[in-house]
């Protein structure tokens, strides 16, 4: 019993021996190594016209915001704006968030005016392909997500320029009565 075994080990040692994993052992070209057979010797490549990547919508980034505008999609693009925006942009997007207070580049304030003109694609861009220093957040960021933070930027812009004239009467009145109530009060 003990020989038959034994046999039975040994054959199956033998017979897993036999396989090899060629696949893992092909030829390949390590990341950024050089390659003399493609132009500029580069073995990185770009991807081909027109590939889209997995996960990626197949028509054109619109222009404007794909979606209602709800308070719901601004709560998420508050969330996320002060995830991936506050350590450089700072919570009210002025520019001075802490990474700038340690020294790195400040960015553009997004209440220059040359931003507040901008359209919403712009900011949904440059979370997608990064601009100046700032890389890309396309990996980390959905493109709903996204275009979330482009409307919560819109938001802040609107909360720091808004004017009287903006207002209903409704709403300038409520707004004085708030005002003049505030200075008679007893602190």
């Amino acid at each position: 019993m003990s020989r038959l075994r034994f046999w039975s080990v040994v054959t199956v040692l033998l017979v897993l021996s036999g396989c090899q994993q060629e696949m893992t052992n092909q030829p390949r070209y390590e990341a950024y190594e050089k390659a003399n057979q493609w132009p500029g010797n580069q073995s990185a490549r770009r991807p081909v016209e027109g590939t889209v990547a997995r996960g990626e919508p197949l028509g054109p980034v619109p222009q404007t915001l794909p979606f209602e505008l709800t308070p719901s999609l601004l709560q998420t693009g508050r969330e996320r704006f002060e995830i991936y925006c506050t350590p450089c942009h700072g919570m009210t997007g002025y520019g001075n968030g802490m990474v700038v207070q340690r020294g790195f580049p400040k960015p553009p304030s997004f209440h220059s005016e040359r931003l507040r003109n901008l359209p919403l694609r712009h900011f949904y861009n440059v979370i997608s392909e990064g601009f100046g220093v700032m890389y890309d957040y396309s990996a980390r960021v959905p493109p709903e997500e996204r275009w979330a933070i482009a409307a919560y930027i819109r938001a802040l812009q609107l909360s720091q320029h808004a004017r009287p004239e903006d207002l209903t009467k409704a709403q300038r009145a409520r707004l004085q009565a708030q005002g003049s109530g505030k200075q008679g009060a007893a602190p």
